[in-house]
């Protein structure tokens, strides 16, 4: 059985625990011997690339089943139009999120889905990266993240999927309210709990990652009470059971 991490760079990089704490493994570890965790995170990818490349690795069910598949897209497509080249627009952000979740080769799985929503950004470290790199990153911005972060949880509520909304776990966490300007926007003071957890302005910390792993464990644990790792048996019997 598995459990599948299908998202971009900040899934990608998940795996990497040489800054220190890491998602996947710890999902890992959380789950060993009961469900093989696998990282289809692709960097730079947006949803349509994503779509394009799901039937190429997704099991068939007789080769492997999934348990859980989480959906984690959005950081690309939220890029503004003319920058990256990674843009993609709303609504067919929106469609392609309802094209992944209904392919045939998912529905064929009947795996538990969880939609994790965009995460939001902090548009002074961007800046600070651009102006340190030359690379991409007055690309992205606080407000029009924010949309696409909505976007994921609109399809949830339209198709009855799980969500894990990180990006208002993260937001709260930085003290942002409702209908306050969005933390993270250089129209409001700098948040350096977003400093703590993005290092340079998308992609995660450790700080992040663990918050990630935190709010997923919580998730489960609360939707699905019987997967959570404490309520699921090993896949094999432990050594005072297994015969010889």
């Amino acid at each position: 059985m598995l459990f599948l991490l299908f998202g971009d760079s900040i899934t990608q990089q998940s795996c990497d625990q040489e800054a220190g704490f890491a998602f996947s493994p710890a999902l890992q570890n959380a789950f060993i011997r009961r469900l093989d965790v696998i990282n289809r995170g692709f960097s730079g990818y947006n949803t349509s690339q994503a779509l394009v490349s799901l039937p190429a690795f997704m099991p068939k069910p007789e080769q492997a089943r999934l348990r859980f598949m989480a959906i984690f897209f959005g950081a690309n497509d939220a890029c503004l139009p003319g920058t990256t080249g990674q843009d993609v627009p709303l609504d067919d952000f929106k469609q392609n999120l309802r094209d992944i979740v209904r392919h045939k080769t998912v529905t064929a799985q009947e795996p538990r889905l969880i939609i994790i929503t965009t995460p939001p950004i902090n548009e002074y470290k961007l800046e600070e990266h651009y102006l340190a790199t030359g690379f991409s990153d007055r690309s992205r911005t606080a407000d029009n993240t924010k949309k696409y972060a909505d976007a994921c949880r609109d399809i949830g509520k339209e198709l009855s999927i799980t969500v894990l909304d990180i990006w208002s776990i993260m937001m709260a966490k930085a003290g942002w309210k409702e209908g306050e300007p969005l933390v993270g926007s250089k129209q409001v003071e700098r948040s350096k709990i977003l400093d703590d957890l993005l290092v340079d302005g998308l992609h995660f910390l450790p700080a992040a990652y663990k918050v990630l792993y935190e709010s997923m464990m919580e998730l489960i644990s609360r939707t699905w009470p019987d997967q959570d790792p404490t309520s699921l048996p090993f896949v094999f019997p432990t050594w005072t059971e297994a015969r010889i």
